[in-house]
């Protein structure tokens, strides 16, 4: 256990040194969700429609893009690992005697503290727009846990995806057309009520859904939870064990 744990350390250490050498996409991923709270979020916040609760609109959909931004980082992840694969770093990584879920559970580390990072940014600009923020420890450490596990989802499922079509340009083609479906069809800019019957259908079987409703709970004064956090950390969790299996197993088919 030890020996795997350090491998898997290994993986995340390697790719958080890429990181730490072109920090320039933490600013450019900044961008996006100062762009939906900043524009977006202050439009529809005059839109008195939306039932959101004891809290504003700008504070409800705060968890929102913040869950956005952890699935638009992570959703083309896979893009890196086409990358490696072409310069050869794939096969190296294959020929070593690490097992595959732990070259698997290493990026989804890395990718989980890219997340937190993100998480950083939106409590900035969270403050910045006067949005009361929960600053317990229990509910900062939430908030933290979830930022990570969905990270790590999102980013085994783009490995998953990069493992099957081994380009960069379908890969860049597929990743366009799912992040938007993933992100309308959850509870991360309207309550799942004001769904029709089949949207809310499709929701809840979106992991996005269960993210956001965990930093909703955790992260805003007065948010609302739809599940509870035994179930939205149960169903993330399942689904992380699920795709962290199905990528192990597709992970040797880059090298092909």
């Amino acid at each position: 256990m030890l020996v795997y744990a350090k491998q898997t350390a290994a993986v995340a250490s390697a790719e958080l040194h890429k990181l730490m050498r072109d920090p320039t996409e933490l600013f450019s991923r900044a961008v996006q969700p100062i762009l939906w709270l900043v524009v977006f979020g202050q439009v529809f916040s005059r839109v008195r429609g939306i039932p959101t609760g004891k809290v504003g609109y700008l504070a409800f959909m705060t968890p929102g893009i913040l869950a956005q931004s952890v699935l638009f980082s992570a959703i083309f992840y896979g893009i890196a690992v086409i990358w490696e694969r072409d310069l050869g770093i794939v096969h190296k990584l294959l020929v070593t005697p690490a097992p595959r879920s732990a070259l698997v559970l290493g990026k989804a580390a890395a990718a989980g503290l890219r997340g937190v990072i993100q998480a950083g940014v939106v409590f900035l600009i969270a403050l910045a727009l006067g949005i009361e923020l929960r600053w317990e420890p229990a509910a900062i450490a939430i908030v933290i846990m979830a930022v990570m596990l969905g990270s790590a989802i999102f980013s085994t499922f783009s490995l998953i995806i990069a493992c099957i079509v081994k380009t960069r340009e379908r890969f860049m083609g597929i990743g366009q057309v799912l992040t938007m479906p993933l992100f309308f069809a959850s509870s991360a800019i309207y309550p799942l009520d004001l769904m029709p019957a089949w949207l809310q259908s499709v929701a809840r079987l979106n992991p996005l859904t269960y993210l956001v409703d965990a930093l909703r709970g955790s992260m805003i004064a007065g948010g609302e939870m739809a599940h509870g956090l035994s179930t939205d950390f149960g169903v993330m969790l399942a689904v992380f064990v699920a795709f962290t299996a199905l990528a192990a197993r597709l992970y040797p088919q880059l090298a092909r």
